[in-house]
């Protein structure tokens, strides 16, 4: 369902239900979570005052960096900026996890029995290198996690019927994910890829929850395709 134009935070409703997750996706009225310049504090007002709205310490706030590509980070203490890696995982209560999006997918990896927690950063580059699974195996390798205790979460990006990318692009997925589009180029469903590869390295189906908005077709996230004005959206989580 589309969010609310009211809505300040969003939510994954199956991830909401798990007691020991604190998670949330900030929209337009929250401002943008863009970093101002490059090497600049990490811990903007915007993102201190996402938060606190999260009823966290926006202090101990680790973020990723966001680079397009596939490295892992653990993280045991507030980092600030974690540099080079497009995913962070903890085991550490009230940690809180920070990445920023524009059409890219974040993705949310939560397992309440080690009680670790993953946030992930997946444009087309690090799906096509598997940054999904490559942080299910993290998981378990830093915690112990099963992937079939894990429970995943697909926040909003850009949908499969509006991601157009040229053949370069759509060549390095599965066809399953890839249909022509009506220019004659090709529509790639990041989101699919992303569950796909969840799915294949143990995360059972009925775990991999979706928000499902479209940051392209949403009035309430931004979207470089739709207006490359450079601003960004958050995604925050924490283990209660």
């Amino acid at each position: 369902m589309p969010p609310s134009s009211t809505e300040l935070v969003l939510q994954i409703p199956g991830l909401a239900a798990e007691p020991g997750l604190v998670h949330g996706f900030s929209t337009l009225a929250m401002g943008s979570m863009r970093l101002p310049a490059p090497g600049a504090d990490p811990l903007t007002p915007a993102r201190l005052a996402f938060a606190a709205a999260l009823g966290l310490d926006g202090a101990r706030l680790s973020v990723a960096s966001g680079l397009h590509g596939a490295a892992v980070a653990r993280v045991d203490q507030p980092s600030g900026a974690v540099r080079g890696h497009d995913a962070v995982v903890t085991d550490r209560p009230g940690l809180p996890l920070l990445a920023t999006f524009a059409d890219c997918y974040p993705v949310l990896l939560f397992d309440p029995v080690r009680r670790a927690l993953a946030l992930v950063h997946a444009g087309w580059r690090g799906t096509a290198a598997g940054i999904a699974g490559r942080t299910v195996e993290a998981l378990g390798r830093e915690y112990g996690c099963r992937p079939s205790d894990v429970v995943a979460g697909v926040g909003p990006g850009i949908c499969g019927g509006c991601y157009e990318v040229g053949w370069e692009v759509a060549e390095r997925f599965d066809p399953t994910c890839v249909r022509p589009s009506p220019a004659g180029r090709h529509l790639l469903d990041l989101a699919a890829a992303n569950r796909a590869q969840l799915e294949a390295a143990g995360v059972p189906s009925d775990h991999v929850h979706a928000h499902g908005a479209c940051t392209r077709e949403s009035d309430v996230l931004p979207s470089h395709r739709r207006a490359p004005d450079g601003n960004r959206f958050a995604c925050i989580a924490a283990i209660r």
